[in-house]
């Protein structure tokens, strides 16, 4: 008979400080020599993690009120624009925002900025009613100051990600980094085996009110990420071979910590931040087993010529193959680096594990699992082809 656990099971062996938890590589090596079955009676929870560039992050900031107050309608941090309609004194700080003459700087510096305790320059303008009379304001705002700072990112953690070429004769700059003429490197994104959501294909566990590390802190999934796709191809090991779904999350970014939050300036390309998210699935029964085991060379990706329109593909590779130092593309080998980084998602996939462990975090169960068949629309040009 096939060996079956709930979520109380296992939250109360986590209280009790008996629960035995790997990271998702320690399963992966395990899974060598051991069935599904028998992992389902040795362990009780998996950490995964993940730490990369996520452009659609960000945070919503209340400021407070001045006195005479103001209703915000043009803000400014550190000179980087943000979003101003939402009431008098909210903000949302977009991670991608940017001063287009200082591009190198943007919302990201500014949630960093935020986390470390800096203090940073609030100007805001307004026309001016009889409830909210003043018209400017220029004052100093930290994380001691205001009232409300939460993450909220609405697209994080890809379940897969493509491997991205450039086949042309000039450089590219792109969100994938700087990609050289003629294959002469490729980049990759995600952490392989220890990426959280190709640990649960199926969405099993991982859905609306699952608890997660976030950025250093407690986080929550907060709903299906934007262009969540659930209809791209998959390998025999049931894995998307391209960019799929993904997750919209929510932390209090007054308790993150910049080792897990961090900017990044991508030259030529803007800014963007890097966000590390872990995430503890729950052995629940063999089938979970089986997904946990998945191996660097059972995860397969395409390879994108991003120098061509229309970003063709020119073929599939496995992580095991992207973590060698090369691939081979049209017939060429290309040396590989990732854009992501394992050792961070290696620090956090531990952390989380340690955390689990001394039964400081418990596992949640999801209140609304996501849906199945999910694809994507694209824009159309009026009075022009797609």
């Amino acid at each position: 008979m096939s060996i079956k656990k709930t979520y109380e099971e296992i939250n109360e062996k986590i209280r009790s400080g008996k629960a035995v938890v790997l990271t998702a590589e320690e399963v992966s090596t395990m899974g060598r020599e051991l069935s599904p079955a028998e992992i389902v009676k040795k362990v009780d929870v998996v950490t995964t993690a993940t730490f990369g560039a996520m452009c659609s992050s960000g945070a919503f900031i209340n400021f407070g009120h001045a006195d005479p107050p103001i209703r915000m309608e043009k803000i400014r941090l550190n000179g980087v624009p943000v979003y101003e309609g939402l009431a008098a004194v909210d903000t949302y700080v977009g991670a991608t925002a940017c001063d287009p003459e200082k591009p190198e700087y943007g919302g990201a510096h500014v949630i960093q900025d935020l986390v470390e305790g800096k203090e940073l320059e609030l100007e805001a303008w307004g026309k001016g009613t009889d409830c909210y009379p003043r018209k400017y304001i220029k004052t100093r705002i930290s994380k001691e100051t205001v009232n409300e700072m939460f993450l909220f990112n609405p697209r994080n953690a890809y379940q897969n990600y493509n491997v991205a070429v450039n086949t042309t004769d000039t450089i590219k700059y792109t969100y994938m980094g700087s990609l050289l003429p003629n294959l002469r490197n490729a980049t990759y994104s995600t952490s392989g085996e220890l990426s959280p959501l190709l640990n649960d294909p199926e969405f099993r566990t991982i859905g609306m009110g699952t608890r997660i590390f976030l950025g250093g802190a407690e986080g929550y999934v907060s709903w299906p990420g934007t262009q969540f796709n659930t209809s791209k191809p998959k390998n025999e090991h049931g894995v998307p071979v391209s960019n799929s779904a993904t997750l919209a999350v929510i932390g209090d970014l007054k308790q993150m910590s910049s080792d897990y939050l961090q900017a990044a300036y991508y030259e030529k390309y803007g800014v963007s931040l890097f966000v590390g998210i872990g995430i503890p699935i729950p052995v629940l029964d063999e089938d979970m087993a089986r997904r946990l085991t998945i191996r660097n060379e059972q995860i397969e990706t395409t390879v994108l010529d991003y120098g061509t329109v229309g970003t063709p593909a020119l073929g599939r590779v496995n992580y095991e193959q992207l973590r060698s130092g090369q691939i081979k593309v049209n017939g060429k080998k290309v040396r590989t680096a990732p854009v992501s980084s394992l050792s961070k998602a290696r620090k956090i996939a531990n952390l989380l594990k340690e955390q689990v462990q001394q039964g400081s975090f418990e596992l949640v169960k999801p209140v609304m699992m996501f849906p199945k068949n999910t694809s994507l629309n694209g824009l159309k040009e009026e009075g022009g082809e797609s």
